[in-house]
């Protein structure tokens, strides 16, 4: 057994027990914890079968924006999650054949899952030719050909998600938004309608005498 395969059963290991705290977890929060953790572990596994990129991605996209954004939401939320939790026994008979059905295909997954000819240079020069997948040592890396796929084929696609997370982005703001009173805020019609004389006075003492503001 070498390094890469040693490695291989510690992230897969520490994946599937922090997706399994993700659920048993009482607390959310450290339910997001567990997801930011499992999304790591996950990384390390995409830098194990050579996609850097898509371990990137998810770091910083998964661990660094959403998670993060879903550990804020339910804090400033303060949403009754044991109130929520309570609804689970009238949905369980619909939940039960859903997470069956999910096992089952998880099993066909595995099941047939086979690596190609010359896994370790498919890794990093991935090439496909219909039913089999091949490598060319002159054809685009990992990176490569993830945008060239990306920004042809599926780019409205990409553009699509992109205003869905803004949407959201911007239905999180308005959810934790509170209006506080008594904070006092700038009025920008006062400061662009002030005239001269509101904004200062010129004063002439005589000598000896000291200035005295308006009110003194």
């Amino acid at each position: 057994m070498n390094f890469a395969e040693i490695m291989f059963y510690i992230f897969a290991t520490l994946t599937i027990g922090s997706g399994l705290m993700v659920i048993f977890s009482r607390n959310p929060v450290h339910s997001v914890l567990f997801l930011i953790f499992a999304f790591i572990n996950t990384a390390g596994l995409f830098v194990l079968m050579g996609a850097e990129y898509l371990a990137m991605l998810l770091v910083v996209v998964y661990v660094g924006a959403v998670a993060v954004l879903f550990l804020f939401v339910v804090m400033m939320l303060d949403i009754d999650f044991a109130e929520l939790k309570g609804g689970m026994v009238k949905i369980a008979p619909l939940g039960v054949p859903v997470a069956v059905a999910l096992l089952v295909e998880l099993g066909l997954v595995v099941g047939t899952w086979a690596f190609p000819k010359n896994a370790e240079l498919a890794r990093v020069h991935p090439y496909f030719t219909g039913a089999e997948t091949s490598a060319v040592l002159d054809g685009p890396n990992n990176t490569e050909a993830l945008g060239l796929i990306l920004y042809t084929d599926y780019v409205h696609y990409f553009q699509i998600a992109g205003m869905i997370l803004l949407v959201a982005m911007i239905g999180a703001i308005l959810l934790t938004f509170r209006e506080r009173k008594g904070i006092k805020k700038q009025d920008v019609a006062a400061q662009v309608g002030r005239n001269r004389e509101d904004s200062y006075e010129i004063l002439r003492p005589a000598s000896g005498e000291g200035i005295k503001g308006k009110g003194a």
